[in-house]
Order: C-alpha cells, then sequence, then structure tokens
C-alpha cells in the first residue's frame, strides 16, 4: 500500500476530479428531474450547478488521488485508479443530491 501525497496527480486523481465535475453540475437537480420525470429540469438550477462543479471537482480529485493508491493491492493498477476514482469522485456528488433532495422536499 502506497501513500501518496495529498493532491498528487495519478489516474484516480484524474477520474474523481472528472466524475466529480460532470456529476456535480447535475447533481442538485437529479432529484427534481426524477420526481418531476422531465428530463429538461437537469439544467433549471445553473448557480447551484455551477456551486456543485466548482467544490466537487478539487474533492473529487483529492479523494481519488487518495483512494486509487490504498486499493493497489487488491487490484491491478489502472483497475484501482479508474474504481477509486469513480468512489471518489462520487462522494461529494453523493452529498450535492443529498442536499438537492432535501431543497425538494422541504
Amino acid at each position: 500500500m502506497r501513500k501518496p501525497g495529498i493532491g498528487e496527480a495519478n489516474l484516480g486523481a484524474v477520474i474523481g476530479a472528472t466524475v466529480g465535475a460532470v456529476g456535480g453540475l447535475f447533481a442538485v437537480t437529479i432529484p427534481y428531474a426524477i420526481l418531476t420525470r422531465d428530463l429538461s429540469a437537469l439544467s433549471m438550477a445553473r448557480t447551484y450547478g455551477l456551486m456543485g462543479f466548482i467544490v466537487s471537482t478539487p474533492i473529487g480529485w483529492i479523494l481519488g488521488g487518495q483512494i486509487s493508491p490504498r486499493i493497489e493491492g487488491r487490484l491491478s493498477e489502472r483497475a484501482a485508479g479508474i474504481i477509486g476514482g469513480a468512489i471518489g469522485g462520487l462522494v461529494p456528488v453523493s452529498g450535492f443530491i443529498y442536499w438537492g433532495w432535501r431543497l425538494i422536499t422541504r
């Protein structure tokens, strides 16, 4: 198990930032789009989407870069980078989805 530095660039960090950025753009409006069954509702809250993008990208980078080297012992380097990056990027996105759900159900 390798312990990377905070913010170190690796495949997991890049994938984490990508998943966090794309997911953060739409995360707040996903619950509303599901409840209304309207795909065009994903572009309604542009300010919240931009905030999700700005916050989720660096968090996904850091978490993906930290998770992926820690699971390389069980998986290959590439598979660990992909899986660790996806998990690291989904952590902030899931937080924004939860926040969007709380905004909609109040």
